[in-house]
């Protein structure tokens, strides 16, 4: 079994690469964004003061609170470890905190020499136009990153495109901040932990940077 963690700022591919590396390397592609999501916009949200004020941080671009987000990974991290599956994490870990707790477990479920990191290094600019620009696929989850905001329909499935709540200007600001100042971080934890975190340009085509991707895989 195997485990892959993508890093990167919003905008940067992560969750684009972690989709091919499920089609090409059957990699299950754990994307903690949208578990999140479906929590905080579920059908309990309602009845959970908790949830409410995480779908508030989570809609205002704001990280959601490290123990609450890390509590959701640890459950289907190990569900899916119990099923012999291999991961590509596209979300997680996003502050020491998490990655403090997430990376133990990962070496206990899958083994030390099992785990690749990535950084895919994009410019603020690229990555701010590619967020503005992102739709998803309300039929097949499908992500489209087109300019053209009149695009409504999937070029794949003719199914509606939305646009995620913290898709948006405000939050991009607020999203790019804690970037800086708290998975940034991260990186020097990997490190003095003895872990080599891969960087990749990452703003060429997707095909380029899987490529580059895929010669460490």
């Amino acid at each position: 079994m195997r485990a892959v963690i993508i890093f990167g700022s919003p905008g940067a591919g992560k969750g684009m690469q972690a989709t091919l590396l499920e089609h090409a390397y059957g990699f299950i592609h754990f994307d903690t964004g949208k578990y999140i999501e479906r929590e905080v916009h579920g059908p309990r949200v309602s009845q959970s003061h908790t949830l409410r004020h995480e779908r508030k941080l989570f809609d205002s671009g704001f990280l959601n609170t490290p123990s609450w987000a890390f509590g959701i990974v640890k459950r289907e991290v190990i569900r899916m470890s119990e099923a012999r599956e291999d991961l590509v994490f596209s979300g997680s870990p996003r502050t020491l905190f998490e990655t403090e707790h997430l990376v133990p477990l990962l070496e206990r479920l899958y083994g030390r020499k099992n785990i690749s990191f990535f950084h895919l290094s994009v410019p603020k600019e690229t990555a701010v136009k590619r967020n503005l620009a992102r739709r998803i696929c309300s039929v097949c989850g499908a992500v489209i990153i087109d300019p053209r905001t009149s695009f409504k329909r999937c070029p794949i499935c003719r199914g509606r495109l939305t646009k995620r709540t913290l898709d948006n200007k405000q939050a991009l600001v607020r999203r790019f901040e804690q970037y800086v100042d708290r998975t940034k971080p991260i990186f020097e934890y990997l490190k003095g932990r003895g872990y080599k975190i891969i960087k990749i340009d990452g703003t060429p085509s997707p095909e380029i940077v899987f490529a580059k991707i895929s010669k460490h895989i």
